[in-house]
This record gives C-alpha cells, sequence and structure tokens, in this order.
C-alpha cells in the first residue's frame, strides 16, 4: 500500500489538489522536464525525488514541451502497463534520438504537488513515483502544423516492441539451456496416480 506524507495526505483529506510532473529520460542524453510553470532547479529540493540523477547544475525545465502525461493503462492483448507521454519536438532533439533508437531505455515520472499558497512540495516523502519503466514505442507525428515526439513506457514485464515473438518447444529451450528440462516430459508418455478422497 502506497503511503503519503502528512502534507500530502492534508491536500487529499482537503480535496485541495493541484500537482506537476517531473519527467527524466535518460536516452542517449539525459533530459529533465516539468508541468510546472516554472524551472525546478537542484538547489529548489529539500533531496531529489527517490531515483532521480538530476545533476547539480541542471534543472527539470518548465519549457521541455511537456504536452501530456497519460495515466498508466494495462493493454488488452498481454498483460502490461503502458504509460504515454506527448512532448513538442520543435527543435528535432526527440528525433535524433528515436534515429539511434530508444527502445529499452529508462523513463521515469513523478508526481509532485502544490500547498494551499500554490508552493511546490519539494520534499523526499512529497513526491511521488508516478511511472518507472522502458521506452517502448517512440514515434514522430509532424502535421505540418505540430511536431509531437510520443514516448510509449512500459512495465518491465513488457516485450519492449519485440516484433517477433518467443516460441518455447522442447528444441528450442534446448538452445536457450540444455539443462533445462522442463517441456521434456511434454513430450513423452507419462502416466499420473492421484488418489481422491481419504486414503
Amino acid at each position: 500500500m502506497r503511503t503519503f506524507s502528512s502534507a500530502v495526505q492534508g491536500l487529499i483529506n482537503s480535496n485541495h489538489l493541484d500537482f506537476f510532473y517531473l519527467l527524466e529520460l535518460n536516452l542517449s542524453n539525459d533530459y529533465f522536464f516539468t508541468t510546472a510553470s516554472h524551472d525546478m532547479h537542484h538547489s529548489s529540493f529539500t533531496s531529489l525525488p527517490i531515483g532521480c540523477s538530476l545533476p547539480s547544475n541542471r534543472a527539470f525545465l518548465s519549457d521541455g514541451g511537456i504536452l501530456t502525461i497519460d495515466t498508466p493503462k494495462f493493454s488488452s492483448t498481454v498483460d502490461r502497463e503502458a504509460y504515454r507521454i506527448t512532448l513538442t519536438d520543435l527543435n528535432h532533439l526527440m528525433l535524433a534520438e528515436f534515429e539511434t533508437n530508444v527502445v529499452g531505455k529508462p523513463i521515469t515520472a513523478w508526481l509532485g504537488f502544490y500547498d494551499d499558497n500554490y508552493q511546490p512540495l519539494l520534499n523526499t516523502n512529497d513526491i511521488l513515483v508516478a511511472y518507472k519503466g522502458f521506452v517502448d514505442g517512440p514515434a514522430i507525428v509532424n502535421d505540418w502544423q505540430n511536431k509531437v515526439a510520443t514516448l510509449e513506457g512500459t512495465s518491465p514485464m513488457s516485450d519492449l516492441d519485440r516484433v517477433n515473438g518467443f516460441l518455447t518447444s522442447r528444441d528450442g529451450m534446448d538452445q536457450v539451456s540444455s539443462t533445462d528440462t522442463s517441456f521434456d516430459s511434454i513430450y513423452t508418455d507419462s502416466a499420473l496416480e492421484i488418489k481422491w478422497g481419504k486414503v
């Protein structure tokens, strides 16, 4: 069960929830974005969010172009959690990253809150990990008015944009591990006596 700091729990109880996202993309280069109305420098934080690698000379940029961060969804075709992030890409940074293959690169999103005076709560305990996973489906859409980069992040157990599936058979497992005998009994006749009731 997720626990909240007393400050965040107080906001939840008062039904006054204004929030912002912090986003870290560890692609060929590291990118730090926020949906807050101002940049959040390293020195702004009492301590960085859990798992954050923001260098002391960098900031979460408010003009980084985050358009939307969708809530996690479970795919209907496979049991995986998908998380879609949409960014503007007017300076072609994401396009250049996508061309170097970003599938499998780490991506983390945190959720932060504003207090009643609209000041961000920047203690470690006040910032929640909203999503931590890997880039799965990158895409660029250019409709001649807007250039948008979409990153779909997925949970670590997803297929990570795999085109061909891994089919398991006795001979297939021998190619992966010669000591794995889990599929051998499928191809041989075997008998098993099951006793029902009291013995």
